[in-house]
């Protein structure tokens, strides 16, 4: 009875300390994940926290045009406090999401991000502030936006 006692206390280890590897590993998995959710939901909720203040501003023509024309003194303050609450939002998104290696879920998410940010690089009123909005970026940021506002240009036949 003590060899067999033995034996299963044997058993009991040799598959526990696997078994117990393996629940960790997967729970630490389980909460990366449910952390980049919650990471992807914040930044989304900022996004359309942004659209408010657009749809609040709409004498400022940010979504229906490339720009209002003949803008006045408050409305132009109020276009660049929105281009720098922007700017700042991509910023945050950048580093908070971007990865040189992301599993598809991550780059499925991204490209969400990305198009956000060709969208309003397209538009030649925020591509003029772009140099202005990354003076006190993040490095890698900065050359990202950067980047893709030049092929936004070079899609629009536009020079910088």
């Amino acid at each position: 009875m003590l060899e067999v006692t033995a034996f299963l206390g044997d058993i009991v280890t040799v598959l526990g300390f696997p078994l117990g590897i393996l629940a960790f590993w997967i729970q630490r998995n389980r909460e990366r994940r449910n952390e980049e959710a919650m990471i992807y939901e914040s930044l989304a909720s900022s996004y359309d926290g942004f659209l408010k203040l657009v749809l609040e501003n709409t004498d400022l023509q940010l979504w229906s045009k490339d720009g209002a024309d003949n803008l006045d003194a408050d409305q132009q303050e109020r276009l660049q406090v929105l281009f720098e609450l922007l700017g700042s939002l991509f910023e945050r998104a950048y580093i908070l999401a971007y990865s040189d290696h992301m599993t598809e879920v991550q780059q499925r998410r991204w490209s969400q991000w990305e198009n956000y940010m060709r969208q309003w690089c397209g538009r030649e009123d925020f591509s003029k502030v772009i140099p202005q909005l990354l003076a006190d970026a993040d490095h890698d940021f900065a050359r990202y936006l950067r980047r893709l506002a030049d092929e936004e240009r070079v899609k629009k036949g536009t020079q910088p």
